[in-house]
Parts: C-alpha cells; structure tokens; sequence
C-alpha cells in the first residue's frame, strides 16, 4: 500500500508543472487579447489628445497640467490598489473594476466642454491605476513559468498590437469625417466607436478569470528573495524617476506638430500607431535579451543591464521631435517607441524579479507611483518650457539623462552578477 504515494509523488509534480505552463500561457494570451482591446481604446484616444484639446480651445499649459495629473493620479493611486490587493488578495476584483473604468473614453464623445474633457481623461488613467498592480501580479506569477522577459514581452507585443489599430481607427475615423464635413474632423464619431472594443474586452477578461481563478498557484517555485524590499529596488527607483522626467509624452509631440501645421488630424493617430508597432517589436526583442541576460549572469537581476538604452535614445528624441524636418519628426517618434517599448517590458520585468510575491503587489504601486510622479513633473513642466523656449527642454532631458546613467551604474553594481559570472567562469 505504501508504494500508491510514492508513485504519486513521482509523476504528479510533472504533470503539475505542465498543467501549469499551459494555464501561465493561456492567461497571458488571454490577458493580452484584454490589453489589445484596452489598448485599442485608450491609446487610440491618448493618439488625439493633443489636437483634440486644442481643437476645442484648451491651452497648453492646461493641456500639459491635465496630462500631467492625470499620469500622476494613474500611477498614485497604484500605491494604494498594490498595497490593497495584497492585503485582500483580491487580485481579480482591481483588475476588473479598473477595466470597467475604460467606458470613460467612449463617454468623451458626449461633450466639448473642457472640464469635462479633462474629468474623463483623468478618470481613464485613474482605472489604470486600480487594475494595474492586480493585472502585473497576476501576470507575474504566469510569466516565471516561462521567463518573466519573454513572459511581459509576449504581453506587451499583443498590447501594442492594439495600440497600432487604435490610432488607426481614429485616423480613419477623422480623416472620413473631414472629408465630408465643412466643419473638420468630428472626434465623436471616433470616440463613439469605442464602445466595440470596450464590450469586447469585458468579455474577455471575465473569461480569464473564469479559465484560471487562482493565478497564484502558477507560481509554485520557492522564492530566494526576502520579503522585505532591497536597495536594488530602491535604485532601480531612482532610476526610473530620473530618466522618466525628461522623457516626453506624445501628448506633447502630437501638440507641437499642430501647433506648427507639420502634420494634419489624421496623420498625428497614424504616426502614434506606428511607433506603438515599434514599442511591441522592441519588447519582444528587449524581453528575450533581458531573459539571456539572466542565464548569463546567473542572476536574477542581470537583466536590468538593459536599461542603458532609454536614457540613451531618451536624450536623442526632443532635438529630433522639435523640429520642422519631417524625416527627424518620423524618427523621434520611431525612438520614442522604442522606448516605451523598453519601459513597458523592464519595468514589469524587474519587479517581479526583484520582489518576493507576497510584497509584489505593493512593489508594483510603490514603483508606479514614483514614475507617475515623474511623468507628473516631465509634461507639467515641459509644457511649461515649451510656452519659454523648446532649448530649455533640451538642457532637462540632457540633465535628466545624465543623472540617470550615474544611478543605471550604481545600479547594475548592485546586483552583483559580475562577481557572480566572474566565480562561475573560474570554476569552468
């Protein structure tokens, strides 16, 4: 009779883990399919935000304080929804109620008024900022069942996806209706059809939640990371918030390239779209090098060597944006995606990396909070230098950049994967 366990204990942890690994795929393809409808939403409208904002009268340093609260209270509240989703565990209830909060961009179609505008703005990114921690948390434990890189790059990718048809739709839909209204573009017709995708999505994260209620269990391996946060977290903190603070956000570009008549309504949306394809191609190919990086080093952390690039190209893209060659125009939005690429991939990465489950949900608000704080900082204040003088935009970035790069160092030191890799090639 003893002999019924232990056959048991043999070929059950198997079957287990492979039991697991299809549910971990299947609920980051489902999450993605959420995110592409979410995506299609949201991004499609963040696309017209700059010239819709102007097109109904707000100025921009209005504009670029609204923004800026907006991404503020996006990431803020993430303090409070990771800390409680955590507490409560649950996970599920944030995510869901954070994706309802999505109905307030098709109800952007309903008015012009630029209280109102600015209310359902905010209200969007605030949803964001109650589904977030929950969603990377969730995400997190499907994604070590397959490289916590590739794992978020794959989501990503499926993400961008719909961040490229968004602005589609809405260029589509404005280019039609200027064409057969002397009035312009009618940007309520293109938020109106954004009830499509938010019906879709609805369904389709209720069936994720049907299909694996317990998300947890997907992360069966014992954690070697203490519960308390590290200063590799912390630096990575600091990181972020430097290097986001001279990042600028399209709403920003989108404005200056109306405000100086180098591209029209419809062009602004179709070239936000492609640099949303070229943030989903960078994060599969940032995923996997983040991933490669890991088994290099043997450590866990290594993979936070690949954030060298965004101060990089973060510090190339205003004098390329804030310009009247069109080419440069093209290839700062090209830059930017990338970078944004990057920012989306790592940084969801690195959390789940650097922080033990049951903190993570709180580390991912902490985290989102201090970069909501700098993107706050970033369009309140480069809104501000734009009204002075673009060349005090390019000393911030510039300054920004290059204190960033004195932190990535302090950083990767940190993480003490050169010693590590160092031992493991002498024993070799």
């Amino acid at each position: 009779m003893n002999n019924i366990p232990v056959s048991n204990e043999k070929t059950n942890p198997s079957s287990l883990q492979t039991d697991n690994r299809k549910k971990a795929i299947m609920l980051i393809i489902l999450f993605g399919v959420v995110s592409l409808m979410g995506d299609i939403i949201y991004e499609g409208a963040r696309g017209v935000y700059g010239p819709y904002t102007k097109s109904i009268g707000m100025d921009i340093a209005l504009v670029g304080i609204i923004t800026g609260v907006a991404e503020f209270l996006g990431y803020f509240v993430r303090l409070i929804t990771g800390y409680l989703s955590d507490k409560t565990k649950g996970y599920w209830v944030f995510t869901i109620v954070g994706y309802f909060m999505l109905v307030s961009v098709p109800l952007l179609a309903i008015s012009k008024q630029w209280q109102i505008v600015s209310l359902f703005i905010i209200l969007e990114r605030v949803g964001k900022a109650v589904r977030s921690p929950a969603k990377d948390t969730i995400l997190s434990s499907a994604t070590k069942q397959i490289g916590t890189g590739l794992g978020f790059a794959i989501h990503e990718a499926l993400d961008q996806f719909g961040a490229i048809i968004g602005p589609l739709i809405f260029s589509a839909a404005l280019y039609y209706s200027s064409k057969n209204s002397a009035s312009g573009p009618a940007y309520s017709n293109a938020f109106t059809l954004m009830w499509i995708p938010f019906f879709l999505l609805i369904i389709t994260v209720f069936a994720a939640r049907i299909k694996v209620p317990h998300p947890e269990n997907l992360e069966i391996q014992v954690s070697t990371i203490p519960e308390k946060l590290t200063k590799t977290f912390w630096l990575y903190n600091a990181f972020s918030i430097t290097t986001t603070i001279g990042f600028i956000s399209f709403v920003i570009i989108g404005y200056y390239f109306k405000d100086n008549n180098l591209l029209n309504d419809a062009q602004i949306p179709l070239l936000y779209s492609v640099a949303m394809g070229i943030d989903g191609a960078a994060a599969l190919v940032v995923g996997k090098v983040y991933d490669n990086l890991k088994k290099r080093f043997n450590n866990e952390r290594s993979g936070l060597r690949t954030l060298i690039v965004i101060p990089v190209l973060t510090s190339l893209i205003p004098f390329l944006a804030f310009t009247k060659n069109k080419v440069l125009l093209i290839l700062s939005v090209l830059l930017w995606g990338i970078v944004m690429g990057t920012h989306e991939t790592i940084m969801k990465s690195s959390i789940a990396d650097l922080t033990h489950i049951k903190k993570r949900g709180t580390a991912y608000g902490i985290f989102n909070t201090g970069y909501g704080l700098a993107l706050l900082i970033s369009s309140s204040l480069i809104g501000l230098l734009y009204k002075v003088n673009i060349v005090y935009i390019y000393i911030l970035v510039i300054v920004t950049q290059i204190i960033s790069i004195i932190f990535y160092f302090t950083l990767v030191k940190s993480t003490g994967d050169r010693k590590n890799y160092d031992n493991r090639k002498s024993k070799v």
